[in-house]
């Protein structure tokens, strides 16, 4: 592709990628998946494309065929001028590609994981000793070298994987997801770094799940089931839906019950919590003020993400079902933490290892039916303070009560009574969905005709039933959350935790994940979770933001926008509240 520009004084650069037709499909067994359906589309030099979509849309599939790993079955794709299948050799020695899960070496220092990719581009000498001074300073990384990367956190270990990456420098970088579990400060750390980046010149294709993070891409690719939506600048997409996004002002205390209302009413394409508000995406030409009986309302914004489930709803293959199999109240009728008494109940809790205090005198409460999140960043303190609370790790002083049960004396009694699922899937991926709903249904003591009654309900509320004989390990990601929810509730528990429960997840999935867990919380489940997506702590009724393994603020996300509200910001996100806070804390700490 070439041409003039607009003023027909400078030709247009070529693109650095060139889709035309592409077709992928593999084979499992009988079953024949086309993970990219005639994709044709271009990718601009000198910017950050945003390659979106939901799960299972074919982004790694596309990353990995620009890359020459693979190759397409039909269709071309030239890469900086150069034939995939023909010059992948060639095209490798010019781009960088950061898989989702970037091969460090969990043993060796930081600059030892950095000499090993330098050995295998071989990159020696002076170059080598300049590439390793400006990638340590580039990333902030220096002060850690000899650390092994096994005990960094999880920003820092993608920092770390993306200095690996650009040990040779590429024309081309290619991030799979990179910010995946990484707190909002190092997201935008990571964000800062590209930007530089491409301010040299460096092209970027990134892909995410974070939808905020889309818009600030210059131009984005839009993919669903394998093939293109749409493709252009983020703001061109906000700007179709101008005058269809609302927000609905509801007293707190019925702000899940007008929820499920305002999801029943016809016109409404998404709704979400925003705090004290409900946000509410309208289909084209509804009338805003058709909704003035609900509560107050007032025309905000859209966003990308509104773009996104618009256009997934547009093109889908068939009419949405006018309800989510986890939209609707849940038949929830826990045993334990009755009445308005704290559930969980956290005075001076400390976790030493060594001399090291990761949990350093917490104290909190949680009443039931709430929603409560834990948040902080990468290597705070808040996973060991949410695996001392489930059962999974010892307190080393202070005390933890949940369902009235001491953990430091009782750990294995209260695991019992509570549902947990971790932030990676955990359950046997090698047995069936059908096997593993049965399993967990004994390990938590149901047998006869109680095991039955809620092995079906599992299959039938959660739309596994498809799946029952599949292998868990080769089910889609939303439903490897369904199931692992399933399984974690299978036994009716008053307690739930939810550690990063949608990490990765597409904006879709998670919407339909938040159904049910606020269904349940209206139904007096207690709720902990932790996540590192703001948009979604807007769900939670009360957060503690944990810090150096310390509390450092609680209170409503509303709450703790307002606090650091300023006449330049006057309407902060929870993601600006977050960051201030761990900035203020630190500058407290160097005065």
């Amino acid at each position: 592709m070439s041409g003039s520009g607009p003023s027909g004084d400078a030709p247009l650069a070529e693109p650095v990628v060139v889709l035309d037709g592409v077709v992928k499909r593999f084979t499992t067994g009988q079953r024949t998946v086309t993970a990219l359906d005639g994709l044709t589309a271009a990718l601009r030099p000198g910017q950050v494309t945003g390659l979106v979509g939901p799960d299972g849309a074919g982004k790694t599939t596309l990353m990995r065929l620009i890359a020459g790993i693979m190759r397409p079955d039909a269709g071309r794709l030239r890469v900086l001028g150069l034939d995939s299948v023909a010059e992948a050799a060639a095209i490798q020695t010019k781009l960088g590609y950061m898989p989702q899960r970037f091969g460090l070496y969990e043993d060796l220092t930081v600059s030892e994981n950095l000499g090993l990719y330098a050995d295998l581009h071989g990159v020696v000498g002076a170059a080598r000793r300049q590439r390793f001074e400006r990638l340590l300073h580039f990333t902030g990384l220096d002060p850690f070298q000899k650390r092994l990367a096994g005990r960094l956190s999880g920003g820092m270990k993608q920092k770390l994987g993306l200095a690996c990456t650009l040990v040779h420098p590429p024309e081309l970088l290619l991030l799979d997801e990179p910010s995946v579990g990484v707190d909002p400060v190092s997201r935008r750390e990571l964000w800062e770094i590209v930007r530089a980046l491409v301010g040299e010149g460096m092209s970027v294709l990134w892909s995410t799940a974070y939808l905020d993070e889309a818009e600030r891409c210059g131009e984005v690719l839009l993919l669903s089931e394998g093939r293109l939506l749409d493709a252009g600048d983020p703001a061109v997409f906000t700007k179709r839906l101008a005058g269809r996004a609302i927000a609905l002002k509801v007293p707190e205390g019925e702000r899940r019950a007008r929820l499920r209302a305002v999801r029943q009413r016809p016109g409404v394409i998404d709704a979400g919590i925003r705090g004290h508000d409900i946000r509410l995406l309208l289909a084209a030409g509804v009338a805003p003020d058709g909704f003035a009986d609900l509560g107050e309302t007032r025309v905000v914004e859209p966003n990308f993400e509104d773009a996104f489930i618009d256009l997934l709803g547009a093109n889908a293959a068939s009419p949405a079902p006018s309800g989510s199999v986890l939209a609707a109240t849940p038949e929830v009728a826990p045993r334990d933490g009755g009445g308005d008494d704290a559930v969980i109940s956290v005075s001076g809790l400390v976790r030493a290892f060594g001399d090291f205090r990761a949990v350093d005198g917490i104290d909190f409460s949680v009443r039931r039916g709430v929603i409560f999140g834990l948040l902080g960043p990468n290597g705070a303190g808040k996973s060991t303070t949410f695996k001392m609370l489930c059962g999974l790790l010892p307190p080393t002083d202070g005390r933890a009560l949940v369902l009235g049960i001491d953990l430091r004396h009782a750990a294995a009694v209260a695991r019992g009574r509570i549902g947990y699922m971790a932030q990676k899937f955990s359950l046997y991926g090698t047995m069936t969905v059908d096997q593993n709903v049965n399993f967990f249904a004994s390990a938590y003591g149901l047998a006869g005709t109680a095991k039955r009654a809620r092995t079906d309900w599992a299959l039938d509320e959660f739309g596994l039933r498809a799946f029952s004989q599949v292998d868990a390990g080769d089910i889609p990601l939303g439903h490897k959350q369904r199931l692992a929810l399933a399984c974690a509730i299978m036994h009716q528990p008053g307690v739930l935790f939810l550690d990063e429960p949608t990490s990765g997840v597409d904006p879709l999935a998670r919407r339909e994940f938040w159904s049910r867990i606020t269904a349940m919380a209206e139904a007096g489940v207690t709720i902990m979770v932790t996540t590192h997506f703001m948009d979604e702590a807007e769900y939670c009724d009360r957060i503690a933001i944990v810090y150096r393994g310390r509390l450092i603020a609680t209170g409503s996300p509303d709450a703790l926008k307002a606090e650091h509200a300023t006449p330049e910001r006057p309407s902060p996100t929870l993601d600006d509240a977050f960051v201030d806070l761990i900035a203020s804390y630190d500058q407290g700490k160097a005065a």
